[in-house]
């Protein structure tokens, strides 16, 4: 990442970033580590009007109060796809550019998807804490649910859909999908009617984003539709699905399993989750390789660059 000359913008960033992403912020600008701060309300009291731009992250976010404490500030520059943590209206309202990083993430979440899919009808996880707890010697493992040949339906054919639709399509899967319209050279099935895509799904993929459109999306009604044969798979927003009513499906056998890369309080995941067999939990690790950060934080990068010496030229705003 090269350096610029924007010694005197000040930079609030939320939390703890990609390494080489802070360093190269922490080097080019008047940066301030928020997460860090003794006193934060204090410090924005007395230095909140120099603040210019803060970088996030979709889990850190930026409040709307944040926001109103920073009456100079011109960017939100999100490490992310997903920005239902940003009181992106407020922003939108002030004049403030919100950005985040779309496509970079596309395959490897995508390939995440794939892996529950696989994890959660095959086993996988399952048989091999079985072979660990030396069972296997007593009993062979108990068979599993074939992939191919299962009908998938994908809540969001965006970016990310569409990779996972890729993916499924090559394990020979029949896929559908539900979007607000359809897609435009898809020909994949389409599904206007949200229910009857999950009626009709043996694997249900959530891949929309979140905030209060997709606010328990899937709750108790629409699991009991996908049935007890049916897998849920979540590497949307953990606020997509009424995780009460799924624990309470995958606990009564309403659905047959789910795995899930998000989760509704994360970090903490509620004891009834742990204790079942029939779930594939992941710690929000989608996106979680070496190439696909260094290229979330390049973009990120190169929307607060563009910004502050490319004459407000941004790349992937979403306000």
């Amino acid at each position: 990442m090269p350096s610029a000359t924007t010694q005197d913008t000040s930079v609030l960033i939320i939390g703890a970033l990609l390494p080489s992403l802070q360093e190269a912020i922490e080097a080019s600008f008047d940066a301030t580590r928020y997460w860090e701060l003794a006193d934060p309300q204090a410090w924005l009291a007395t230095n909140g009007q120099r603040v210019q731009a803060v970088v996030t992250s979709g889990g850190w976010g930026a409040s709307a109060d944040l926001i109103g404490q920073l009456p100079n500030l011109e960017g939100i520059f999100s490490f992310g796809v997903g920005y239902d943590s940003i009181a992106v209206d407020v922003a939108r309202a002030r004049g403030v550019v919100v950005t985040n990083t779309p496509n970079v993430l596309n395959d490897c979440v995508a390939d995440t998807a794939m892996a529950l899919i696989l994890d959660a009808l095959r086993r996988f996880s399952e048989a091999e804490r079985y072979v660990r707890a030396g069972k296997w010697a007593a009993a062979r493992f108990p068979l599993a649910t074939k992939v191919g040949g299962k009908r998938i339906g994908i809540v969001g054919l965006g970016n990310i859909g569409h990779a996972i639709a890729t993916r499924a399509q090559a394990f020979g899967m029949q896929i559908a999908y539900h979007n607000r319209s359809p897609k435009a050279g898809v020909d994949y099935r389409y599904f206007a009617d949200l229910d009857a895509l999950i009626e009709h799904s043996d694997v249900l993929v959530l891949a929309v984003p979140g905030g209060k459109a997709t606010d328990r999306l899937i709750d108790a009604r629409r699991l009991a539709l996908l049935g007890e044969k049916g897998y849920l798979i979540n590497i949307a927003r953990g606020s997509v699905v009424d995780q009460q009513a799924l624990i309470h499906a995958l606990e009564t056998g309403v659905i047959a399993g789910a795995g899930l890369d998000v989760l509704e309080g994360e970090p903490l995941v509620p004891e009834r989750l742990l204790a079942l067999e029939n779930v594939v939990l992941l710690p929000h690790m989608a996106s979680g390789t070496f190439e696909t950060r260094e290229a979330m934080g390049a973009l990120v990068w190169d929307n607060l660059q563009g910004w502050f010496t490319q004459n407000k030229q941004v790349f992937t705003p979403v306000a």
